[in-house]
């Protein structure tokens, strides 16, 4: 695709979901270069089950840094919008950020068995 097609996509599309498609097309790649730097399906499942220690470890500094991220924009939030209002629709987003990634977290450790 030339950068005038790619422009026009940009413009047309919501820059979220155009970044959610780009995510998932390298997701894609990674894991189709993988298999086959593994030989098969079962070699990329293995060498992943191996390395599922570092998998966690990736996903807690992960968290981590989306965690002081946040707390950095929820102090400047609230410096600017100090009503009561702008404090619940905080601790509603936190909230539902806590559970989803609780969800996804005990989903992963079932799945493992």
């Amino acid at each position: 695709m030339n950068r005038a097609v790619l422009r026009r996509w940009g413009q047309r599309l919501d820059p979220a979901l155009l970044w959610t498609i780009l995510l998932l097309v390298a997701a894609i790649a990674a894991n189709l270069v993988g298999i086959r730097l593994a030989g098969s399906i079962e070699g990329w499942q293995r060498w992943m089950d191996a390395q599922a220690g570092h998998f966690l470890a990736w996903r807690l500094l992960l968290y981590a840094g989306t965690a002081w991220g946040w707390l950095w924009m929820r102090r400047r939030l609230l410096a600017r919008e100090p009503e009561a209002g702008s404090h619940h629709r905080l601790l509603r987003a936190e909230l539902g950020a806590v559970l989803a990634i609780a969800a996804l977290e005990i989903s992963r450790f079932v799945q493992a068995g």
